[in-house]
C-alpha cells in the first residue's frame, strides 16, 4: 500500500498544479503535465489493484480502490476534453479532486 500511496501523492501534487492553472483562467493546462499526472495516478491504481487482488490490503482499501476508479473515470473525461482543446469544466475538476482526496484519505487511514 505504501507504493500506491506515494504514487497517488505525487499525482495529487500534479493535479493541484493543473487545477490552479485552470482556475487562474487558462482553459486547459499544459498537456505534458496532464499526462504525467495521469501516469502517476494510473501507476498508483495498478499498485492498489495488485494489493487488493492479492488480499494484502485491509477491507477499507477496497473502498478506496472503488473511489479511485470513479476519480479515474472523471480524469479520462477531463483528459479527452483537454485533447479536444476545449475548456476543462471546473465543476468536474472539483468533483474529480474531491473523490480522489477522499479515496486517498481512506487508503492512508486503512494503511496505518
Amino acid at each position: 500500500m505504501t507504493i500506491a500511496l506515494v504514487l497517488f501523492a505525487i499525482a495529487a501534487v500534479g493535479g493541484l498544479i493543473l487545477a490552479v492553472i485552470r482556475f487562474r483562467g487558462q482553459p486547459y493546462p499544459p498537456l505534458g503535465l496532464a499526462v504525467v499526472h495521469g501516469l502517476f495516478a494510473a501507476a498508483g491504481l495498478v499498485a492498489l489493484i495488485a494489493g487488493v487482488a492479492q488480499g494484502h490490503a485491509p477491507s477499507r482499501a477496497t473502498i478506496a480502490l472503488i473511489l479511485f476508479i470513479v476519480a479515474a473515470l472523471g480524469g479520462f473525461v477531463l483528459f479527452f476534453t483537454h485533447l479536444r482543446k476545449t475548456a476543462l469544466p471546473k465543476a468536474l475538476i472539483v468533483i474529480h479532486a474531491l473523490v480522489a482526496v477522499v479515496a486517498f484519505i481512506i487508503l492512508l487511514v486503512s494503511s496505518v
